[in-house]
């Protein structure tokens, strides 16, 4: 089992966060788990570039946190899903402020390049490349992370 430091070690509430979550793929793992419980494959391929061995050394702190369930289907072959826990969830919802924050960081960098940005909360339907001209192409807020773009409410782009 992991050796998680002691509360008193932390410097601050973000120091603690900061423990559970990082990394680049960690964030990422959470996102694509806050969709929907996965196998270790359909992990690998929503979490596009992450390696194999990464993914599961992640997983397996994520689970040692308490943020991630890990369940082990006595099957032939075996099969296990990983799923996020009470307070998994209550993570991703802790990481969607950060996450807005980043949407509204990257469209602001496309609007002083001078390229059109649908910033407009909204329904979108359809499929695009490179950033929403303001046609109301949406890829949804929590799912655009992972590799499989996916029609939701939320904020515009391609």
């Amino acid at each position: 089992m992991r050796i998680v430091r002691r509360p008193g070690a932390f410097v601050c509430g973000i120091d603690a966060a900061m423990d559970v979550i990082g990394g680049k793929w960690k964030v990422l793992i959470l996102w694509a788990l806050n969709e929907r419980t996965c196998r270790f494959g359909e992990l690998r391929r929503a979490v596009t570039g992450v390696t194999e061995k990464v993914l599961s050394s992640h997983l397996k702190e994520l689970e040692d946190d308490g943020i991630v369930h890990r369940e082990v289907y006595a099957e032939v072959p075996p099969r296990v899903e990983y799923s996020l826990t009470p307070l998994g969830l209550s993570l991703n919802a802790a990481l969607e402020p950060l996450g807005l924050w980043g949407r509204e960081h990257i469209y602001r960098g496309a609007e002083e390049a001078g390229v059109g940005v649908d910033t407009g909360v909204g329904v979108g339907v359809g499929v695009g490349v490179g950033v929403d001209a303001g046609v109301g192409v949406g890829v949804g807020a929590g799912a655009d992370c992972g590799a499989e773009p996916q029609v939701v409410a939320g904020l515009g782009h391609g």
